[in-house]
């Protein structure tokens, strides 16, 4: 790959930012000063310098959010918060876009990313990836409806897959999806002439909240990005 490509993917400068930088004397290649801006590099391999700041290439860059009540699942919004105005510039310049969506009162665990394959693959019913979500809801569920719940229910023309519901006393617990549906949690509740009060995502794929808090975030590590890919394949 060449130097100049290398720079702009990492999102470190422009082509045309890194040949002035060259001409400074400003990029180095493994100790040594870089001349030409076609120079090539080994993006695995080779160790960049750029203005005195090692450059680490990351082909895609995975982001775990804990998203806060009030702060909208998307890239940009005129009038909310979004869960990019949460990260600081040098991850935003990523290019990151959430990996599903939370409503905008549903809180928890939020995956950002720019590898659309792999998102796209991770959203598909037909990879059955699971989702855990902790919920409280306005009245009691009975055995009953909690069986009605988990065989499936009909949300509007669409009747939703088998699911594993967990209670925690009458009002509460947790609920595993295998799909993802527009409000799907709300409108099972609302099918079984209920309503859903608080709902948090805890776990989506291999990733947990662990760790991170309220508006918090973190990279992914190598070994989470590794078993997602194998999960999208």
């Amino acid at each position: 790959m060449r130097i100049d490509k290398f720079l702009s993917e990492c999102k470190v400068a422009t082509r045309r930012e890194s040949g002035a930088a060259i001409r400074r004397g400003q990029v180095l290649l493994d100790g040594a000063a870089v001349k030409r801006a076609d120079t090539q590099v080994d993006p695995e391999k080779s160790e960049v310098i750029f203005c005195g700041e090692r450059v680490i290439y990351r082909r895609y860059t995975y982001v775990l959010l804990n998203k806060p009540d009030g702060v909208v699942s998307a890239t940009e919004d005129a009038h909310e918060r979004t869960v990019l105005d949460l990260l600081p510039p040098e991850v935003r310049k990523f290019e990151l876009f959430p990996c599903g969506r939370l409503d905008k009162n549903t809180l928890g665990l939020v995956l950002l990313t720019n590898n659309g394959p792999l998102a796209h693959a991770l959203l598909s019913p037909k990879r059955h990836v699971e989702k855990v979500y902790r919920f409280e809801c306005a009245h009691p569920l009975t055995a009953e409806t909690v069986a009605q719940l988990e065989g499936g229910v009909d949300i509007g023309g669409y009747v939703t897959k088998p699911c594993t519901i967990r209670m925690d006393g009458e009002t509460a617990g947790e609920i595993t999806l295998s799909e993802g549906k527009y409000h799907q949690i709300k409108l099972m509740w609302n099918a079984a002439d209920n309503r859903i009060l608080y709902l948090e995502r805890i776990r989506f794929a291999n990733l947990t909240l662990s760790g991170v808090a309220r508006g918090e975030w973190r990279m992914l590590t190598d070994e989470e990005i590794k078993t997602l890919e194998e999960m999208g394949n």
